[in-house]
């Protein structure tokens, strides 16, 4: 075991290595159920088996990444990893070994127990003693309903290796490198694609996870709000903390880095510094989204007048947003084109820019050379799942290009940014920075709004903030 260089305990006598030894209770957990995923990742497991017949598949689910010194970055496994196995510990490999001509033997390669006769429970900085108890490789199996094995034996299964092999790259190093003269990108990138495109529609145990995100979303929101008088004394980072706070409580993390985006900060489309002051007269731009136990992340925005009360400037911006928003989901069915509520929320934009002589019209004009977008900067919205903008890898014909269907959850989210400094608007309007997004489930027959306990219109938003605020 590697010690610290300017440790201050002494070498270690046979005597306490000895007793260390011993004397411990037998923690072994029986009668496990497997977890509530299992029947899941085994389906998702089969489809991907029978996608790439014949071949070896790596998915890892990666390794600890060092914040500073000796300290690490909380650890978040491989979305593909997560998706096949339910399973989130560091270091963990799955391998899907070839049976033949078709069909694939699944088995999860995982650290075991921390070993008590070479002392690395309480030794290493990754033993029991020092981060927790993992669970034993019969405890894995029966939790994941799949045969579980000692990664450490993963390097050599992978030199060893015959036929041809995909991995998922960007996560493990070491099974790079085992794997360096086995694979090719081009191949490795159609495994990556495939699995960002079976996340496209969701199953059952996901959509429950994203409508528990989105609740717990939604409180979040509420405690902010109910403490914007201490964000005023303090700043932005005060919003930051309050909602950071519920995402631990009721979930992993917040599913993103949250935006906090006070007065003229809300023009900025990603402002995560947070250190901000938070006014009276201003509005607040909340970007955030509570992540479940599970990964699933909500992804909700809210803009909201600090002192309670809209602007008559302010309320007629946040009307045009909310009118945009109204037609983004509205247009949101299966069969619709995905560009259809980027388009549709895109139109409404900028019929009201025209309507205010921010832009010379008309209209088709405009959205045909894109102008509008000098103002609404973003598209409408993008999918969601376990990652905050989930299948990013999926090819464009099946996403962007692509059709609905029941099962896909995408966001809505339309707004309106006038810079500080953009000397084409009137001054009054200089720092207005609105979007409201919700989180959008496809159905059968329509959509349904998943964050939906929040509300959206600004009359809604004022009378909603004075009663929490008593």
């Amino acid at each position: 075991m590697k010690e610290r260089k300017n440790g201050v305990t002494p070498a270690i006598s046979d005597e306490l290595a000895e007793n260390m030894k011993q004397g411990w209770a037998d923690t072994e957990r029986r009668d496990l159920s497997p977890i509530p995923q299992a029947e899941h990742t085994a389906r998702r497991r089969a489809a991907l088996s029978a996608r790439f017949p014949g071949e070896r598949l790596v998915i890892p689910a990666g390794r600890l990444k060092t914040r500073s010194n000796d300290t690490d970055y909380p650890f978040r496994a491989a979305v593909e990893y997560v998706y096949l196995t339910g399973n989130q510990t560091e270091d963990g490999v799955l391998v899907l070994e070839p049976t033949g001509e078709s069909g694939h033997q699944a088995t999860l390669y995982l650290l075991p127990r921390s070993d008590r006769e070479n002392g690395e429970f309480w030794l290493s900085g990754q033993g029991e003693l020092w981060v927790g108890r993992r669970d034993s490789l019969t405890e894995a199996e029966a939790l994941h309903g799949l045969p579980v094995a000692d990664v450490r034996t993963v390097p050599e299964l992978l030199k060893n290796a015959k036929g041809p092999v995909r991995q998922v790259r960007g996560h493990d190093a070491g099974v790079e490198a085992a794997l360096t003269d086995k694979v090719t990108a081009e191949r490795d990138e159609e495994l990556r694609v495939f699995l960002s495109e079976m996340r496209l529609v969701k199953d059952d145990f996901e959509i429950a996870q994203l409508r528990h995100a989105c609740e717990a979303t939604a409180r979040g929101f509420e405690d902010v709000v109910r403490v914007l008088d201490r964000a005023k004394a303090t700043s932005e980072r005060y919003i930051e903390g309050t909602f950071f706070l519920r995402a631990r409580v009721e979930g992993n993390d917040v599913g993103y880095g949250s935006i906090c985006a006070a007065g003229p900060h809300a023009t900025t489309l990603h402002w995560v510094r947070n250190d901000g002051p938070v006014r009276d007269g201003d509005l607040l731009l909340l970007d955030a989204g509570v992540e479940t136990t599970e990964l699933y992340t909500a992804d909700v925005t809210r803009t909201l007048p600090i002192n309670g009360r809209f602007t008559e400037l302010q309320r007629k911006i946040y009307d045009a947003v909310y009118d945009a928003q109204e037609a983004g989901i509205a247009a949101v069915r299966p069969g619709a084109k995905y560009r259809d509520f980027h388009e549709a929320a895109q139109r409404v934009l900028t019929e009201r820019l025209v309507e205010w002589g921010l832009i010379e019209g008309p209209v088709e004009r405009v959205l045909e050379l894109g102008l509008q977008r000098r103002w609404t900067l973003h598209g409408t919205g993008h999918m969601l799942g376990l990652d905050v903008h989930d299948c990013a890898a999926a090819r464009r014909e099946t996403y962007v290009e692509g059709t609905l269907e029941p099962g896909m959850c995408l966001t809505v989210e339309p707004g309106l940014y006038f810079q500080p400094d953009d000397l084409t608007v009137p001054e009054a309007y200089r720092g207005i920075g609105i979007r409201i997004e919700d989180d959008i489930l496809v159905t059968e027959d329509g959509n349904v709004n998943l964050s939906a306990t929040l509300p959206r219109t600004s009359a809604e938003v004022e009378a909603w903030m004075a009663e929490l605020r008593g």
